[in-house]
């Protein structure tokens, strides 16, 4: 159940601080001034490598925390990085499963989508691993099947938790004389209250586990070093541990995005579809809404993703108010980490970045894993 859990979380955050994070272009030679902030977190772009408006060439990175331990990746690879039960550090570097090699895959308003999926499959695949690590010490992997299990289970709460619950919640407020029917603008806005307020009891119900609290830290931990990174100077546990634990381009704001434009486009979309397609029978309209809705995920993820990276394009005020909800989740999501988890971090990105670390990046000594 704990695995679940935390499957889930992270699939949804794209890792939801997820995914699934603080996902940037960095220039081969970094400077802050230089960094192209239209990335959203996740575990880096889909077109990855990328260049910036002025042509030159970038390293998509992004991470992900996972069960005590951490992933960042580099273009085509990623590296996992885990705290062994004796407490030596392992990394594995591992090559990123690229799902949709179309280039329409790749093309604006359509990238979102894929990214997504990309993200749930690999993200998942890095947290069953990290829990190999950490409970047996290497212990063999997951078969493709149980994984696919994993994937699926995790992608069916999602569906059941806030798409299916918050529409049976709404039914619930219009047989209470509160909300409208359907094809009404209320009912979606009782449906769009009801996904918000699970979203966040969920993060507080599973944050009151101590190994979720654990990835959270985690979680803080690869914002720490991405930023320490973005920042010039070396890189090291000690180095990242006075950055903030929260990051602009945190994935958690594309979920916030991806809650709020389904609530705009349920309300817009869901009464013209009635008038297409309106059943007598309630339970077969409620019914086919509900796989209408689960339909409209892919467009919503896709506009998302292209919404983030506007926003992170706006100037100073704008973009901070747009930021300002994403930032507040992460306070829900992160948690300031210790030492021993920023060595992790630490391990991480050396791992990821290769040669290209060079000698500012000082890792603690860790084991790589064949």
């Amino acid at each position: 159940m704990l695995r679940l859990s935390a499957g889930f979380f992270r699939a949804l955050a794209l890792p939801l601080c997820a995914v699934p994070d603080s996902s940037v272009n960095l220039p081969e030679e970094p400077d802050a001034s230089a960094l192209d902030p239209e990335e959203p977190d996740g575990l880096g772009s889909p077109d990855s490598p990328d260049e910036t408006d002025d042509g030159e060439a970038c390293l998509a990175m992004g991470g992900q925390a996972v069960m005590d331990g951490i992933i960042i990746r580099n273009g085509d690879m990623y590296s996992l990085a885990v705290r062994l039960k004796d407490q030596r550090i392992a990394v594995e570097r591992r090559p990123w499963k690229t799902v949709f090699r179309s280039s329409l895959a790749r093309k604006p308003f359509v990238r979102g989508f894929p990214q997504l999926v990309e993200t749930l499959i690999n993200g998942v695949k890095a947290l069953n691993r990290s829990a190999e690590l950490a409970e047996s010490d290497g212990a063999e992997a997951l078969s493709s099947a149980q994984m696919a299990l994993t994937l699926l289970a995790a992608l069916a709460l999602a569906v059941g938790l806030f798409v299916v619950a918050p529409h049976l919640l709404s039914i619930f407020m219009e047989f209470l004389g509160l909300g409208g029917a359907v094809e009404g603008l209320s009912f979606h806005l009782w449906d769009g209250f009801f996904k918000f307020a699970i979203f966040l009891g969920y993060i507080g119900a599973i944050s009151l586990m101590p190994e979720i609290r654990a990835v959270f830290q985690y979680h803080g931990a690869e914002h720490k070093v991405i930023r320490a990174y973005e920042a010039g100077g070396e890189v090291s546990a000690q180095s990242a541990a006075p950055f903030s634990r929260l990051h602009p381009r945190c994935g958690t704001t594309f979920l916030l995005f991806v809650l709020s434009l389904a609530i705009v486009l349920h309300a817009v979309l869901v009464p013209p579809f009635l008038w297409l397609w309106n059943p007598q029978s309630a339970v077969a309209k409620h019914a086919g809404t509900l796989a209408f809705k689960v339909l409209l995920m892919a467009p919503i993820s896709a506009l998302a993703y292209e919404a983030i990276r506007w926003a992170a394009r706006l100037g100073s005020v704008p973009g901070r108010l747009l930021r300002a909800p994403g930032l507040f989740l992460q306070a829900l999501t992160t948690r300031e980490p210790d030492a021993a988890q920023l060595e992790v971090a630490v391990a991480a990105l050396r791992e990821a970045l290769g040669e290209k670390a060079g000698a500012r990046v000082v890792p603690p000594a860790y084991t790589v894993l064949e």
